[in-house]
């Protein structure tokens, strides 16, 4: 079974969603997620500034097995990547509910209801 911690959110898909003091959301791919897809050898991550939008592909993460689409959970600005995911990746394998992608500052008519809860999410995967 998978680790999907209760004080995370998540998305149907397969990102998790930590809500920061600062007001911004630091955004990584699910234990699910690494599961499912094997080894990842490499990542490629959106560029701090970049607008985005709920849904947007805006990343890529790339297994031994496949390669995905990074989606945004939420609509806003990358305010910060992680630059050591994206030299060590196979720490997303080991870590990834620790191992953060990138941080969005909401745009002021951004909503996170979209988002699920731990919940929700263990039913999506179950």
């Amino acid at each position: 079974m998978s680790n999907v911690p209760a004080d995370l959110k998540y998305t149907d898909e397969h990102e998790w969603i930590r809500f920061e003091s600062d007001g911004t959301m630091t955004i990584g791919i699910t234990d699910h997620a690494q599961s499912t897809l094997g080894d990842i050898v490499f990542l490629e991550l959106p560029a701090v500034g970049k607008q985005v939008k709920a849904g947007d592909a805006i990343g890529v993460v790339e297994s031994v097995k496949a390669a995905s689409d990074i989606y945004s959970p939420l609509t806003g600005e990358i305010v910060a990547t992680n630059p050591d995911a994206a030299e060590t990746p196979e720490e997303v394998n080991s870590d990834p509910n620790d191992t953060w992608l990138f941080k969005i500052k909401l745009a002021n008519d951004a909503s996170t209801d979209n988002l699920l809860d731990a919940a929700a999410y263990k039913k999506l995967i179950a």
